[in-house]
């Protein structure tokens, strides 16, 4: 079959579908658990200390229902804020660069809201139900997580595809952009699904974490209670916050990094000296990466569930990075076929570049799919209590809390070193064989099975959401066992997904820095060149200065949850009769301060390279990209590997049966330390790396207009005119 116009749009269209149908199909597994309690063939009712709660029915579908009302009062707090911000910077985009870019903006955020809010109602109706299953098997709860994970990456992927191909149609029938035009046009969708995820993330992050830290600082560290106790008056918010954060933030950002690598390789595509920009099948060639992602994930879905039954607790993890490794070898052949079947015998892109073939143009796209499975192996490896890293944690904690940190911190720096390299040789050969096209197909090559890596990240808050419901509904020690289990492979399963989305995003914010060049037309990036410098020092401090703007929040948020738990401890604990918790109080805690501190470190990022672009010119602003990027990659892995080692630390010291230790008391302080780290400021900073490029992307035009020939600031020479 030839690449026919007609062929190619049914190869993007066809397999979207098929995504959302699997998908559906998925969702209607698991809308098939009924919670009926235990049936013959589950296991046999417990006696003496360790029996069911004999409302632990009534209590599960009660405290179900509890998390799934405040996870979705907070979304919807959220998107009113949300609407606001977007119809007011719509207009900001239409006056500086073009109505489509605009409406490309719109759509892309309301795309990734949409997104966002179906992952959560998925994820809060998979995790009632995950407990209720582990009440029978670890294999039926296992199965349930899974099944609700991949409703997530699926429908994501297929909707985010689907909406992407019909807005470049809709441009090309609807309005006179053609070519580079209408691909920068098309950039408007990234922006628009990258700012959603910003605020996304950052929102969700301080709300769980501000839960969280709450949660453990007034039950665990002042009252000794366990984690999910159902008096802490914080605890049902914390379980709201792990959905908030870790499935519409992570959804948001992985959606965010997919629209925006797409737009950067049809805007350096579409350049005018690329051979490619008037032949249809090949600039349909990154959307078909993401079709071919999807077949492979619904056939990894298929396989993996005939290969790995988790029956046993021990078998969670292997089943979890069996998923990865399945994709990724599915996928290597799949890319092969695609670009073989649309890319021409010999092409380039880039003005003095020699011409490739389709094989030469795999290589960028496999050397990114690869490393993000080493990436994600390495992420494990020092976040897993598996391994040796958390377990010398562990053993530090056994001194103090303080070099628990201390090694904690080494283990967060020394995890940096092989996915920064792994990124500078996918940077270093798809460079040298395309140019900055070979680098957005890098970062589509490791974005090619997202579907499979946010089924796995999905998995992580499902999981942790349903050990929170067997512990509320006083299920017996012995399915609380099968949920920790679960619980503890997932956090790791959602370290691997910050791994794979921090790669991809250093990945794509080069590949969107490539097409700001194009469009700024800054043709040499001189790090001698005084304006450039002066942008890289700002650029690097960025990350910096919304680091501690999103640690800050979670500490201000944190405090008024510790005081509101204090308050309502005394009348828990100490009165006759007892008072009942008030969850919605703590809910709203979280709520407000989310949505209030968000809004800081948004305006930063936003704004930085709009600022930069007059006050700088193209040359700083192209400077802050690049300072902003090498700084950022750093930080973000480092922090949430650090945090993710310290909360496994602690689980590792659960499993050893050291609760109420001075070792475990000294883990629960680590664990605390790290939680804004791994789930609020260290996976946000991904999004900053990318949100201002490709701000300075659709700005591009604007920025320019700013700027002089030499790339420096026209107000200087305004100011001070030269004869």
């Amino acid at each position: 079959m030839d690449a026919s116009d007609m062929n190619v749009n049914l190869a993007v269209v066809v397999p979207g579908v098929l995504g959302l149908v699997v998908s559906g199909v998925q969702w209607g597994r698991v809308n098939a658990v009924k919670l009926t309690g235990q049936r013959q063939g589950l296991s046999s009712p417990l006696g003496g200390d360790d029996a069911d709660s004999p409302t632990a029915l009534e209590d599960m579908a009660h405290v179900g229902k509890l998390i799934s009302d405040g996870a979705m009062s907070f979304l919807i707090a959220e998107y009113q804020v949300l609407a606001v911000f977007t119809v007011i910077f719509a207009g900001l985009v239409t006056l500086a660069a073009s109505a489509q870019t605009a409406v490309a903006f719109v759509v892309g955020a309301v795309t990734s809201t949409v997104c966002g809010y179906l992952g959560m109602m998925i994820a809060t109706s998979a995790n009632t139900k995950t407990a209720h299953e582990c009440w029978g098997s670890c294999e039926k709860g296992y199965a349930v997580a899974i099944w609700g994970g991949s409703v997530m990456g699926l429908s994501l992927v297929s909707i985010g595809l689907l909406v992407l191909f019909g807005l470049i149609m809709a441009f090309k029938s609807y309005t006179e952009l053609d070519g580079a035009e209408l691909y920068e046009a098309i950039a408007g969708y990234g922006l628009g699904g990258s700012a959603i995820a910003l605020f996304g993330r950052v929102g969700g992050g301080i709300y769980t974490k501000a839960a969280d830290v709450g949660a453990d600082l007034s039950g665990k560290i002042d009252e000794g209670m366990d984690e999910d106790d159902v008096r802490n008056p914080a605890c049902i918010a914390d379980n709201v916050g792990d959905n908030v954060g870790d499935i519409a933030g992570m959804g948001a950002d992985l959606f965010g990094s997919f629209a925006e690598s797409t737009c950067a390789a049809l805007v350096i595509g579409s350049a005018a000296e690329s051979t490619i920009k008037d032949d249809w099948a090949a600039t349909m060639f990154p959307l078909l990466i993401s079709s071919t992602g999807i077949v492979c994930g619904v056939l990894t879905l298929m396989i993996c569930d005939f290969i790995y039954k988790v029956d046993k607790t021990d078998k969670v993890e292997g089943a979890l990075k069996g998923i990865l490794i399945v994709s990724t070898v599915l996928e290597t052949p799949l890319i092969y076929g695609a670009a073989v079947w649309t890319l021409p015998a010999q092409f380039h892109v880039s003005v003095g570049a020699a011409d490739v073939d389709p094989r030469h143009a795999c290589i960028p796209i496999w050397l990114g799919l690869w490393s993000g499975l080493l990436i994600g192996f390495v992420t494990e490896y020092y976040t897993s209590y598996s391994y040796q890293p958390v377990r010398q944690i562990a053993d530090q904690q056994k001194t103090s809390a303080a070099t628990g940190v201390i090694f904690g911190l080494a283990v967060g720096y020394m995890s940096c070193i092989v996915p920064v390299l792994c990124i500078a040789v996918t940077v270093l050969f798809a460079h040298t064989i395309l140019g900055m096209y070979g680098v957005a197909l890098g970062a589509l090559g490791m974005l090619s099975t997202i579907t499979m890596g946010l089924t796995i990240d999905a998995y992580g808050p499902i999981s942790d959401n349903a050990g929170g419901i067997a512990e509320m509904s006083g299920l017996s020690h012995n399915v609380r066992k099968i949920t920790d289990a679960l619980d503890a492979a997932g956090n790791t399963t959602a370290a691997i997904g910050k791994g794979f989305a921090i790669g991809s995003a250093a990945l794509v914010s080069l590949a969107l820095f490539g097409a700001y060049t194009v469009r700024a037309d800054v043709r040499v990036v001189d790090a001698l060149d005084p304006w450039t410098f002066t942008g890289l020092l700002i650029g690097a401090m960025i990350p910096y200065a919304f680091g501690a703007l999103t640690m800050r929040s979670v500490a201000f948020a944190a405090t008024a949850m510790v005081e509101e738990c204090r308050v309502q401890f005394k009348g828990i604990l100490h009165d006759t009769p007892p008072k009942k918790p008030d969850y919605d109080r703590c809910i709203k805690i979280s709520t407000n301060a989310s949505l209030y501190e968000m809004i800081q470190p948004g305006l930063l990022v936003m704004l930085s390279p709009i600022a930069a672009g007059y006050i700088l010119g193209k040359n700083g602003t192209a400077g802050i990209l690049i300072g902003g990027m090498i700084s950022a990659v750093q930080m973000a892995i480092s922090m949430s590997n650090t945090g993710g080692a310290w909360d496994n630390a602690k689980k590792y010291a659960e499993k050893l049966g050291m609760k109420g230790s001075d070792q475990y008391k000294n883990a629960v302080i680590g664990d605390t330390v790290g939680d804004p780290m791994k789930d609020t400021s260290g996976p946000a900073l991904n999004i900053v790396m990318k949100l201002s490029a490709i701000i300075s992307l659709v700005f591009g035009s604007a920025i320019a207009s700013w700027s002089t020939e030499a790339g420096g600031p026209k107000w200087l020479d305004n100011m001070f005119p030269t004869n």
